[in-house]
């Protein structure tokens, strides 16, 4: 009897520790679940910052945009002379090697006037533009040479810098930016007495140049006929501007 008693303490004791030791695990894969599914965010004290940097360049290139008009009394006179004049003012970007040389637009619409209430066709107009690259220094005298040849119109200029320059001052702009985010993580810090620890977070946006445009009043030409003067337009390019930003995300 007492060697029966003991066999069912024993089984009674190894229930009660198989049964603790089954809570304790449960409890273990309880907490890993509540881990796995918080957030790092969560768990860590984190400061969002965001900087700002740029750089100016000089800028080299001239990008213009011009073309020719033309009206007339039938579809095909316009497209006609649009052709002629279009090849003589191609024909001579061609001879000055400008670069990136393409059509921009090709139009032809018909001319509408109204009579008696009534629309009348009263004849059509075209225009076909291009667009090209050169120096800051050869852009006049080419817009010049080229109002010559038959163009009639610009439609503007644009100033940019070389790939290279472009390139470097990309660089620069992004490690002003980063220098201007952990300034600020510094100053909000430092006021709160708290001290950073990781760096868990670096986003980075693209160093974006800016183009240079040319306010074309100055130089803007609606005739073939206009009078060239004997210097050549006045074309300055001026300064690019490349702009960048950074965003930290820092422990304390």
């Amino acid at each position: 009897m007492l060697k029966t008693q003991r066999s069912l303490s024993i089984f009674l004791s190894v229930l009660a520790f198989l049964g603790t030791t089954s809570t304790l695990t449960n409890a273990v894969q309880a907490q890993d679940r509540v881990a796995q599914s918080t957030p790092i965010s969560r768990m860590l004290r984190t400061l969002t910052v965001s900087g700002r940097g740029t750089e100016s360049i000089q800028t080299t290139i001239a990008q213009v945009r011009l073309g020719v008009e033309a009206q007339g009394k039938t579809a095909g006179a316009v497209q006609s002379e649009l052709a002629k004049r279009s090849n003589a003012v191609v024909t001579f970007l061609k001879s000055r090697n400008v670069e990136k040389l393409e059509t921009t637009g090709i139009n032809l619409n018909p001319v509408y006037s109204y009579e008696n209430n009534k629309q009348v066709l009263t004849g059509y107009t075209g225009s076909n533009m291009v667009v090209f690259r050169t120096t800051n220094n050869a852009a006049g005298e080419i817009i010049d040479q080229s109002v010559k040849s038959g163009a009639s119109r610009i439609d503007g200029i644009s100033f940019i810098a070389t790939d290279d320059a472009i390139a470097a001052a990309q660089k620069i702009a992004l490690r002003r930016a980063t220098q201007d985010a952990q300034a600020q993580a510094n100053a909000v810090l430092s006021v709160l007495n708290f001290t950073q620890k990781d760096i868990i977070s670096i986003q980075v946006n693209n160093a974006v140049p800016r183009p240079r445009p040319l306010e074309m009043n100055d130089l803007m030409v609606r005739s073939s006929s206009a009078k060239i003067m004997a210097d050549p337009s006045p074309v300055m390019g001026g300064e690019q501007m490349v702009e960048a930003s950074v965003t930290l995300e820092i422990t304390y």
